[in-house]
């Protein structure tokens, strides 16, 4: 499992990398995003790699590995605005943007390493269709609590579900870059 975590560390750190560049571009206009915005960009970009899996054939540059990365940070910043409660729209310095990043992948890798230990590696036997699909499932979930008021019953709320998209999209891009996936 030793492997595992350093392929994560290193899987997170090419999105971080992504992710800070873009916050210097653009300043974290993504701010303005409400839960359901950032569900639909995930959504799109899920969507995006499921149908590539079908046709077998892409025509825009952004290959699978780069939709992965994205649906990673656009899980993180899902995480930072539930955290915020999308109470303002304030422009964040890239500094504590990159704190942020940091405290939420940390709490996914700790989420997933407890996973990981019961489980076993199982996921390493998954197909990429089927942490697409997974993705898409939580999608679906997130999309009924934010229309229940963010309320649940008995289940996991919003955050888990972004933990755990964020965690089959690492796991898709370790798989990738071993060559085990198609990308």
């Amino acid at each position: 499992m030793d492997t595992t975590y350093s392929q994560y560390d290193k899987t997170v750190s090419t999105c971080k990398q992504i992710f800070i560049g873009k916050t210097k571009d653009y300043g974290t206009s993504w701010r303005v995003l409400r839960n359901i915005s950032i569900v639909d960009q995930i959504f799109i970009k899920a969507q995006r790699i499921r149908t590539i899996q079908q046709k077998a054939d892409q025509r825009v540059g952004d290959n699978i590995a780069d939709e992965f990365r994205g649906i990673v940070n656009y899980g993180v910043i899902g995480l930072i605005q539930l955290e915020f409660h999308n109470e303002s729209v304030e422009e964040l310095p890239v500094e504590e943007v990159e704190k942020l990043f940091d405290d939420k992948i940390t709490h996914s890798k700790k989420t997933m390493m407890d996973k990981n230990h019961d489980y076993g590696e199982a996921w390493r036997d998954m197909s990429q269709e089927s942490f697409v699909d997974l993705i898409l499932m939580k999608l679906l979930r997130v999309k009924q609590i934010i229309s229940n008021n963010g309320k649940t019953i008995i289940s996991e709320g919003i955050d888990a579900n972004f933990v755990d998209i964020i965690n089959y999209s690492v796991f898709a891009l370790i798989l990738l870059t071993e060559g085990k996936h198609a990308g």
